[in-house]
């Protein structure tokens, strides 16, 4: 699954308006904006809007001003993927027509029902692996509604999923044991996080994706839509995460405290650290500048 490095590179930042930018959503912006411009590459700022509920009213405006304030300007207006939801429906007619996608009409307690049965418990922070109750040639729907279209996974060896971080090194995971066939369009009518940032990447061009470390784990999941949909498959660099006092993912839910523009330079300077540079410009300008040899993962 190694593709040749491509003429032209394009990055992106993909925050969602949830709230305000913090000293960890920053670590991934600066990443994936240095490792752009080492590379003289373009650097895009997508709002991943999609999960309304979760949304903050004005969240998207706030973020784009606390770029702006930390000299992160995109090369490209803001994209938004409210906006997109006819390119999301043509993937999932695809799939569709493919064979590929199906209706569930399970709830998550039928799921859990259904793995405990199989003696497998849902780790503190892991996933119900879906264990194919919907699946046509297990009987489809059985006369009940549907909820949610899935994507089919492999099965057995072809679940094996490799793939190469640029951080990170040799990956791997198993689709159906971690996994099995996931959502792509959830009972709520909303598209799923997994369908639309494959969709968006492939519509926008970019060829290299950094974002925090906690997404690796998607990447499987992301590469074989990309497969399923016949899109070409970006490098992959999964940044350091920033770990509040309990070595847990700072975070919104853990109380991290929103970036504020007077405190720009100290911010880039403490993030910068995280990812192993030594910045210590007195500008923001020059904090921002970076050539291919000093970027740890050219």
């Amino acid at each position: 699954m190694t593709a040749a490095a491509p003429s032209v590179y394009i990055g992106r930042f993909a925050p969602s308006p949830t709230g305000p930018l913090h000293a960890g959503s920053l670590v991934a912006a600066l990443a994936s904006w240095l490792d752009a411009r080492a590379h003289g590459g373009r650097w895009l700022v997508r709002i991943e809007d999609v999960d309304t509920p979760r949304c903050v009213p004005g969240a998207d405006q706030v973020i784009l001003a606390q770029l702006a304030a930390l000299g992160l300007m995109p090369d490209e207006p803001p994209a938004c993927q409210s906006q997109r939801g006819p390119l999301y429906q043509a993937a999932l007619d695809a799939l569709v027509t493919s064979n590929l996608a199906y209706p569930c009409a399970c709830t998550r307690a039928d799921i859990a029902q259904a793995n405990a049965a199989r003696g497998l418990l849902k780790p503190r922070h892991g996933e119900l692996i879906y264990p194919g109750t919907c699946r046509p040639e297990n009987g489809g729907l059985r006369g009940r509604a549907p909820r949610a279209w899935r994507l089919r996974v492999p099965h057995g060896a072809a679940a094996r999923w490799d793939w190469n971080d640029r951080r990170l090194g040799a990956q791997t995971q198993a689709l159906d044991d971690t996994v099995g066939d996931f959502v792509i369009r959830r009972a709520d009518g909303l598209w799923a996080y997994q369908l639309a940032v494959v969709v968006d990447d492939a519509h926008q061009g970019v060829t290299h994706i950094v974002r925090g470390e906690d997404l690796a784990d998607n990447t499987p999941r992301q590469q074989w839509l990309q497969q399923c949909l016949g899109l070409p498959t970006p490098a992959y660099l999964h940044s350091p995460l920033v770990l509040n006092p309990h070595g847990e993912k700072l975070s919104k839910q853990h109380g991290a405290k929103a970036l504020q523009a007077d405190h720009a330079l100290t911010d880039l300077h403490k993030a910068g650290l995280v990812l192993g540079l030594r910045v210590s410009g007195k500008t923001i300008e020059n904090c921002l500048k970076i050539d291919i040899k000093a970027w740890p993962w050219a």
